[in-house]
Order: structure tokens, then C-alpha cells, then sequence
């Protein structure tokens, strides 16, 4: 550009360039971070809390339940093969159970495998994974014991190297019971 005069027009003029080239990428960074937040949702948010509330509740019965029979279990994941062993200890022995490692928050990483009691071996389940699951999850286990529905649930280190155990740790929100 060569140098501007008083008597130039506006454009000539650096300073006015450099405002609307500011403006510009201030108005281009804001659309595309609202692209990218309608293109990726937040799902943790739940809209009904009167319903999740009373899902609480309803969890809890379900591992007090648990803790009252007792149940331990000793989960163990084969890299190779994707199968699934678990060991269970306690007054429960359903012919099937439901284990779900939940990511806490990609819930395109979740995973929920069935496991059937072994016919030889008692308190032992066995299921087949199709994927390799490492991180921190969430890891639910679910029988029924009766007409009622039993859960162990605790936050774990996932990785195929090593045991999780399953009902090792204190039942929050549920103190009065003792082990």
C-alpha cells in the first residue's frame, strides 16, 4: 500500500484494515465454536432430575441388597481372546449376569456384556468382549437374586493386566449397614 494522505479515502488507510481483519476472526472463531458445539452435544446433562432422583434411590436398594448377600467379585479381561472371567463369592449364584463398563464420558465406549455361570466351576461367569476396554470406567454388575435385582457398581482402572474386584469398597450413601 503506499502511504496515505489526509485526503485519501478510508481504505487506503492501514488502520481500518487491521480493525476489520480483528473483527473478522472474532466473528469467524465465535461461528465455528458454535458449529462445533451443536455438532457435539453435551449428553451428561439430564433434563429430568425428579426421575434420576428417584433412580438413586432405586440403585441403592439394589446394592444394600447386594452387600446383605454378601457378593465379591473378582473380574478378569484376556486380552488375547476377549473373554470376560468373573468370580463371584456370596449368597447369589444366577444362571446369568450383566456386566456394563461405562465410560464416564463417551458413552460411544460403553460396553455391556452378558456372562453365563459355568457349569463345572461354581461362582464363576464367563463372556467374550469384541474390543480392547482400558481407562477409567464405571463397572456395573447386575443378577437377580429371587424377584429382586442385586448391582455391585464401583469406579475402576481398567486395563487387561490386572484383577478388579467388585464389592471391596464401602456402599456410599448406605453407612448404617455394616459389612
Amino acid at each position: 500500500m503506499p502511504p496515505a494522505t489526509a485526503a485519501s479515502p478510508w481504505y487506503r488507510h492501514l488502520w481500518p484494515w487491521i480493525i476489520i481483519a480483528i473483527l473478522a476472526c472474532s466473528v469467524t472463531l465465535t461461528l465455528s465454536l458454535v458449529a462445533i458445539a451443536v455438532n457435539n452435544p453435551d449428553n451428561l446433562v439430564n433434563d429430568n432430575y425428579y426421575e434420576a432422583g428417584k433412580g438413586i434411590n432405586r440403585a441403592l436398594d439394589r446394592e444394600r441388597l447386594a452387600q446383605t448377600l454378601q457378593l465379591r467379585g473378582k473380574l478378569h479381561l484376556d486380552e488375547l481372546t476377549g473373554e470376560v472371567e468373573l468370580r463371584l463369592t456370596g449368597y447369589s449364584n444366577p444362571n446369568t449376569l450383566q456386566l456394563n463398563l461405562i465410560s464416564p464420558t463417551q458413552p460411544q465406549k460403553d460396553r455391556r456384556i452378558n456372562l453365563t455361570r459355568s457349569d463345572s466351576e461354581p461362582g464363576r461367569y464367563i463372556g467374550q468382549v469384541t474390543d480392547k476396554v482400558e481407562g477409567r470406567r464405571f463397572v456395573e454388575l447386575l443378577g437377580v437374586e429371587g424377584n429382586q435385582t442385586w448391582r455391585l457398581f464401583e469406579e475402576e482402572d481398567v486395563s487387561h493386566d490386572k484383577d478388579l474386584l467388585l464389592g471391596d469398597e464401602p456402599l456410599q450413601g448406605a453407612e448404617e449397614l455394616k459389612q
